[in-house]
């Protein structure tokens, strides 16, 4: 069989909701990889909150960062990085305007740097993984570059409201998509960025053909890269509307979904029990 990509996102897909990579897709990724196949993380949470599933899997691949906002290869430093944006000045006109909604809480990242608009103790602790460079307070005075994404915390009721102020006034210059559990977000990236636009640059870069990728996703921020894959799988858990765009759709990220779709795929006969 000719070598396959095989994309897969974090939050509620390759991951349970112990944030582990349960033992079965486990082995059946280390065993496809053994075959030849590439593995790679196409994922909203920046490298820092990635890398240890990453290096659990032994990846050698580049990597899809801020849902393709950041591109790169931590093994190759001839790799051309893609990191793409808002422009500063954007930044602060979706704060002005989400200030005045009242919106629960702002978070700009900058690589490896967070701003956080407001203390909020759940929310520090999802974003200071891999230990970044932090400040807490008015991101209209802290933040000082131009981010790599703007993450919004609403109540629930308001998220649609959120995404319509989104649409009307800077449709033309951001993409945003929601994230799912255990942080319900809207992600504002710089237009024309998706996971699907990191993984044509990753299956350029592997030389591999695009009708041999395999995609998993479960969220908003995963529809391009399902529509975009020749076999894109929504999981069991994933939203309706993914499920309607997805190729076939699997069991949840707590049934090993993602290691019963491969080993079946690719007809590894991988028995669930050792």
């Amino acid at each position: 069989m000719k070598q396959h990509l095989i994309c897969l996102d974090l939050d509620g897909t390759l991951l349970n909701d112990e944030k582990e990579i349960p033992e079965y897709t486990f082995r059946v990724l280390k065993a496809l990889q053994q075959k030849g196949h590439a593995v790679i993380i196409a994922t909203g949470r920046p490298y820092r909150a990635s890398q240890r599933y990453y290096d659990q899997l032994g990846l050698k691949t580049p990597i899809v960062n801020f849902n393709g906002a950041f591109v790169h290869h931590p093994h190759d430093e001839t790799f051309s990085v893609q990191h793409h944006r808002l422009d500063e000045g954007l930044a602060t006109s979706i704060i002005e305007t989400l200030k005045k909604m009242q919106v629960k809480n702002m978070i700009a990242e900058v690589k490896d740097c967070v701003f956080l608009d407001q203390p909020d103790p759940h929310l520090f602790e999802g974003f200071s993984m891999g230990n970044p460079v932090t400040k807490v307070g008015d991101l209209r005075e802290n933040l000082n570059e131009d981010p790599t994404s703007l993450l919004i915390e609403a109540e629930e009721m308001m998220i649609p409201r959120v995404k319509q102020v989104l649409t009307r006034f800077y449709a033309e210059n951001i993409e945003h998509r929601r994230w799912g559990a255990p942080f319900p977000v809207i992600e504002i990236v710089k237009k024309g960025i998706s996971k699907a636009v990191g993984i044509d640059i990753v299956k350029d870069c592997l030389q591999i053909e695009h009708d041999h990728i395999i995609a998993f996703g479960d969220e908003d921020n995963d529809l391009e890269m399902i529509k975009y894959a020749k076999h894109g799988i929504a999981m069991g858990n994933a939203i309706d509307e993914l499920k309607h765009v997805a190729k076939e759709t699997t069991l949840s990220n707590n049934e090993d979904g993602i290691g019963i779709y491969l080993n079946r795929f690719f007809n590894l006969n991988m028995p669930k029990e050792k």
